[in-house]
């Protein structure tokens, strides 16, 4: 019993990992995800996909709001129950990432780098499920319409900073394991 809550209170921890749409948000999530679970950990990945088609309204800023808090309140309450969470959402608005940091104790922000057009060509792959796309076997739902973001802004102060235009997939999940083992031990959570 002891070590089993002892494990529930170093998972107490969510991170986000954020970024343009095909910037590699998924595809670290689920690498992360998959190497913690391995691990022992118990761990969730909340991804905005999943909130937009449970809302299933026309979209709006107001859906678009109430989307990224139920991100921020799902990821809150998780981690009170001892899960650690990885919330895979592009959150244009750096609020909805500071509101989860204010709301939840050990939390981090990874930020990925990527150019536009490299995101733009990633996520057509991803829509059109081309040959060689690492989501091509995942039965995961496409939405209806493109994930386009006019206005992004980026971290203030992220815990990891990742161009993942220059560094391989495998790579970039190994720095954000990093960080969840800091977040896991409770240490500073800066990861170079």
């Amino acid at each position: 019993w002891r070590q089993a809550r002892a494990q529930a209170c170093a998972a107490r921890w969510a991170l986000w990992i954020t970024g343009l749409p095909g910037s590699g948000k998924t595809t670290i999530a689920s690498r992360v995800a998959e190497a913690l679970t391995a691990s022992g950990l118990e761990v969730r990945v909340l991804d905005l996909a999943d909130v937009r088609a449970f809302i299933d309204q026309a979209w709006s800023p107001l859906a678009e709001d109430v989307a990224h808090r139920a991100l921020v309140y799902a990821a809150m309450r998780l981690t009170e129950a001892g899960v650690a969470v990885i919330i895979d959402a592009t959150a244009p608005a750096r609020a909805w990432r500071s509101l989860a940091r204010e709301r939840i104790a050990r939390f981090a922000e990874v930020q990925l780098v990527c150019p536009a057009e490299v995101c733009a060509s990633r996520e057509r792959a991803v829509r059109w499920r081309l040959l060689g796309c690492a989501h091509r076997d995942v039965p995961r739902r496409v939405p209806d319409r493109p994930d386009i973001v006019l206005a992004y802004e980026r971290a203030d102060s992220p815990e990891a900073v990742i161009y993942t235009d220059v560094e391989d997939p495998w790579s970039a999940a190994d720095t954000v394991l990093r960080l969840a083992a800091r977040l896991t031990a409770g240490a500073n959570t800066r990861v170079s």
